[in-house]
């Protein structure tokens, strides 16, 4: 069946040192021609060729294979993280997805380096791992807050693009994506978990005392993709006040980067042949 959709990450480009994050609209829809019915028929075409892939680096692993695939989504409340774990991983096989969600270190944590706790949920060969939040966290909220000096922070960028220089060179393939929502969508999401009993659950009062640092949070990501996109690790913005959007072009990322890597099916070492023989003969 042909589809009324149309969509190419070529206008999706990879985050330069000279980018300008106040100049990406958040309503945008970048590279796709179409509207939202489109972009959810799009999600369920290609939903299935990303999980074969997935399948298929899961599999190679099984024999040998090494590689792995992080997907890092960064993004402020409500900006949709949790809709594309479900949307766009859950149509994933379970066993070969690692999903974490960073939230603030416990005691522990903060007894060791700012990474410590990053490397322990690191995806293995063959997974497709995601974190919902991240090592960024160590350098936007600590930047926001002044939980850390302006120095260590400075020195974060370089500790942070030598750590993901190394997962690639070690076989991570890694996908980092900005959702980037605007503050009136935020608002209008937050408005709604208030105003719906079933929703109240997901809503944080701290969320309304983040707001009030709207700015200082977009001058912290502008700085930290500018220093940390790399030829390695490049960031991607996507615009994220149309939801069906975000879906569509973080799976478009995800699918990009997975047909790179073009896993196959793994030789078996047994003779297939002689094993259909004694299976038919039980």
């Amino acid at each position: 069946m042909t589809r009324r959709y149309r969509g190419a990450m070529n206008q999706l480009e990879r985050v330069q040192p000279d980018f300008d994050l106040a100049k990406i609209d958040p309503a945008s829809t970048p590279g796709f021609v179409g509207g939202k019915r489109d972009a959810v028929l799009a999600l369920t075409d290609n939903g299935a060729r990303l999980g074969d892939l997935q399948e298929r680096l899961y599999a190679e692993s099984k024999f040998g294979g090494t590689r792995r695939v992080l997907l890092v989504l960064q993004g402020m409340d409500t900006s949709g993280k949790g809709g594309i774990i479900r949307h766009v991983i859950g149509g994933t096989d379970p066993q070969g997805v690692a999903l974490h969600s960073f939230k603030a270190p416990s005691v522990e944590e903060r007894e060791h380096d700012f990474l410590w706790r990053i490397r322990a949920h690191l995806p293995g060969p063959g997974i497709l791992g995601v974190f919902d939040r991240s090592h960024y966290e160590d350098v936007l909220i600590h930047r926001v807050r002044g939980l850390s000096t302006p120095e260590v922070i400075e020195a974060r960028y370089g500790i942070i693009s030598d750590f993901e220089k190394d997962l690639v060179l070690t076989g991570t393939t890694i996908v980092k994506v900005l959702l980037h929502v605007s503050s009136a969508a935020q608002k209008a999401r937050l408005t709604e978990r208030l105003a719906r009993p079933e929703k109240n659950w997901k809503f944080n009062p701290g969320d309304t005392t983040e707001r009030q640092k709207w700015d200082a949070y977009q001058e912290a990501y502008q700085i930290a993709l500018a220093r940390t996109s790399t030829s390695d690790a490049p960031w991607f913005v996507v615009p994220a006040d149309h939801k069906w959007y975000a879906r569509w072009a973080v799976q478009h990322l995800l699918l990009t980067a997975m047909s790179a890597l073009n896993p196959h099916w793994p030789t078996v070492d047994y003779d297939v042949a002689a094993e259909q023989e004694r299976l038919a003969a039980t």
